[in-house]
Parts: structure tokens; C-alpha cells; sequence
């Protein structure tokens, strides 16, 4: 099964908090874990915050940094003209923000490239909401 994280999942990888633990087994548990190339500005954004909130020392974000460099070497969505239509069809249709649609428009494709089953892993119930509508598990 492919496990696609959006950047909020994608950061519990990286920070301990509220999630971490459930984003951990559900990629130990994946054939393939995925994200779009558009998470990465903003899982970046997202650790540079709680840099600044004092929740990660500089030590800790330069060890989150690196490790989500190593990590998107691997499968990662690019965001190509077809994948942007989807994602406008998508946030037109399920009313969501860009980045959003984004991300489950690189999920859908992602599957129906590859055939395999896909879930999607978000922890915002609009995107998921969105998802399952579209025919992922969430």
C-alpha cells in the first residue's frame, strides 16, 4: 500500500508531538510512503516555526533538516501541468486551499499511476473529509 503524507504528517516524522506516533506505524506499515515536491518548502516553514517557538534547538532542526533531505530523495510527487488541473478541479470541488489541493491531487495520481491501493495521511478533517470523498483511506 502507498502511504501519501501531506506536509503536517509528513513533519511528525521529524518533531515528536500529537501524531507522531500514528504518522511512524503507518509508514512502517506502508510499501511506499510519498509526498509531493511541494511539501518540502513547507515541511521546512513548519520546522523553522518551532525553531523559533523553542520546541526544536538549532542541534535538533539541523537534524530534521537532514533527515528530510535524505528522506525526499526517495518517492516524491513532481507537480506537473496535469497534476495542477486535477488540483484545481479538486479545490473547486471539495473547497480547499491550494496547497491542499495539491497534495491530494499528487495522492490521486500517484495511485492511479501505480494501481496500487493509496491512503492518505492528514490531520485536518477538510483535507481528509476531501480524500475519502475522492476515494482514498484515510
Amino acid at each position: 500500500m502507498i502511504l501519501y503524507l501531506d506536509p503536517n504528517a509528513l513533519v511528525k516524522l521529524y518533531v515528536r508531538e500529537a501524531g507522531s506516533d500514528e504518522t511512524r506505524a503507518r509508514c512502517d506499515a506502508a510499501s511506499i510512503v510519498a509526498t509531493s515536491r511541494v511539501a518540502y518548502p513547507q515541511a521546512r516553514a513548519a520546522l523553522a516555526r518551532r525553531r523559533r517557538e523553542s520546541v526544536l534547538t538549532r542541534a535538533a532542526l539541523a537534524r530534521a533538516v537532514a533527515a528530510l533531505d535524505r528522506d525526499l530523495e526517495h518517492v516524491v510527487v513532481e507537480l506537473s501541468a496535469r497534476l495542477a488541473g486535477i488540483a484545481g478541479e479538486l479545490a473547486e470541488r471539495r473547497a480547499l486551499r491550494g496547497f491542499d489541493a495539491i497534495h491530494l491531487a499528487g495522492a490521486i495520481g500517484l495511485e492511479r499511476l501505480t494501481g496500487a491501493s493509496s491512503a492518505f495521511l492528514c490531520f485536518d478533517d477538510r483535507l481528509r473529509a476531501a480524500a475519502v470523498a475522492e476515494g482514498l483511506r484515510p
